[in-house]
């Protein structure tokens, strides 16, 4: 049986656009019964040197998925492929 896919939101504080994000990420996590983990790009200067200028960014197990909004049919795609 494989591991449950792992679902991250990179964001910011004051991200008007990472609220919405996660809103989104949290309501189609829980249709597949995972958790999302939200990371501060600013707390971690590597994070921040790659992906602090497309905040919000969904990574899939580590991988970048999408960024500045949720791709929710892929996401949802990807996630039912698993």
């Amino acid at each position: 049986m494989a591991e449950p896919a792992r679902l991250q939101l990179l964001t910011r504080a004051g991200c008007h656009l990472c609220v919405v994000a996660g809103e989104t990420l949290v309501r189609v996590a829980g249709e597949h019964g995972l958790a999302v983990t939200e990371v501060d790009v600013d707390g971690d200067p590597d994070l921040q040197a790659e992906f602090g200028d497309r905040v919000p960014v969904v990574l899939l197990d580590g991988r970048e998925h999408s960024y500045f909004t949720v791709d929710v049919d892929r996401l949802r795609r990807d996630l039912s492929a698993r």
